[in-house]
């Protein structure tokens, strides 16, 4: 794993950036998250291989929708950074904006942070649940070929060397919550988005909560 980055057990704790949203982009409503108010909370839900989301499946309503905001950052444009406590994706396009996706992140004890870069990117990717999850969940399969069935989703984007990607989900209901193990979760029509603005290369921040 790539030393910049450090595993932590801390809970995750919401606080508001204060954005202000700019545009929303449009997308088909097959998808709404939750309520902002479950932020803070860690769901027991169990990956569901087998269960079918569409590749358009997006969240065009809420929180959680794709848009433009407001977004105060040192990075390049272009830059993915990634607020694991306010459930937040953002690729910086200058001029004080960034373009934001909600996402799902890990749940408590699989947080992380650091600086890393997209090494690698996959359509529908294949699915190896890692062990602790299979700890978790021991009926998984041990391997599942990519497909609409696939709790990877439409899209991936590996982090360098480390086996945390962002990805797609075939469960959309899922975006906002702390579920996964480690990995950071879009619904696959905004990973579908994300995965054509983001080449291969792309610096990747981390971080727990927003620095103002």
């Amino acid at each position: 794993m790539n030393p910049t980055i450090r595993s932590t057990l801390r809970g995750l704790v919401v606080s508001g950036l204060g954005l202000v949203p700019l545009l929303a982009l449009p997308g088909a409503a097959v998808a709404q998250p939750r309520p902002p108010a479950a932020v803070d909370e860690t769901m027991e839900i169990g990956e569901e291989p087998g269960r079918v989301s569409t590749e358009d499946a997006t969240i065009t309503e809420g929180p959680y929708a794709r848009q433009m905001v407001l977004f105060r950052s040192n990075e390049a444009p272009g830059t993915v950074v990634i607020h694991s406590a306010e459930r937040f994706l953002y690729v910086v396009q200058g001029n004080g904006r960034a373009l934001r996706y909600g996402i799902g992140v890990g749940r408590e004890g699989f947080t992380w942070s650091g600086q890393v870069q997209v090494s690698r990117k996959a359509e529908w990717p294949d699915w190896r649940p890692p062990p602790e999850m299979l700890q978790r969940q021991p009926y998984l399969p041990r391997f599942m070929a990519g497909g609409p069935g696939n709790p990877m989703g439409a899209r991936a984007l590996y982090l360098g060397s480390t086996v945390f990607r962002i990805h797609g989900t075939n469960q959309p209901e899922t975006i906002g919550q702390a579920v996964s193990s480690g990995c950071f979760r879009l619904a696959n029509g905004d990973i579908a988005d994300l995965y054509e603005r983001v080449p291969i290369g792309t610096k990747v921040v981390i971080r727990h909560k927003a620095t103002l």
